[in-house]
């Protein structure tokens, strides 16, 4: 079992950044998961945002936040971020990390673990 707990959400204006982690605990493999992110708007499905495989060696990213927002992981502390930088107001929603056996697993819209999401607000 893995547990997965976001934090790093908040209120914040058109231009500025954000650091989103995602801190997982209950594995003593993290290593061998991707991990990645998701974000769901009110009234809107679910979407893929970024993902990062196991080692760290390569990362993916939706093509609305490519650019913008860098996925990244620290194996040591279990942790992966996702620092957002020019957040726009459609960016808003409530983002979630997940964790699967593979990164296409996340890039395809699934994962086995998942957080249970931070609210990221951009006001214009």
């Amino acid at each position: 079992q893995v547990q997965l707990v976001e934090s790093g959400g908040g209120l914040v204006q058109a231009g500025d950044s954000l650091r989103l982690s995602c801190a997982a605990s209950g594995r003593t493999s993290f290593i061998r998961y991707a991990m990645g992110w998701f974000r769901q708007a009110p009234g809107k499905e679910r979407e893929f945002v970024a993902a990062i495989t196991g080692s760290g060696s390569s990362t993916y990213y939706a093509e609305s936040v490519k650019g913008r927002f860098t996925i990244s992981s620290d194996n040591a502390k279990n942790t992966v971020y996702l620092q957002m930088n020019s957040l726009k107001p459609e960016d808003t929603a409530v983002y979630y990390c997940a964790s699967a056996i593979s990164a296409r697993v996340i890039v395809t819209g699934g994962g086995e673990y998942w957080g249970q999401g931070t609210q990221v607000t951009v006001s214009s």
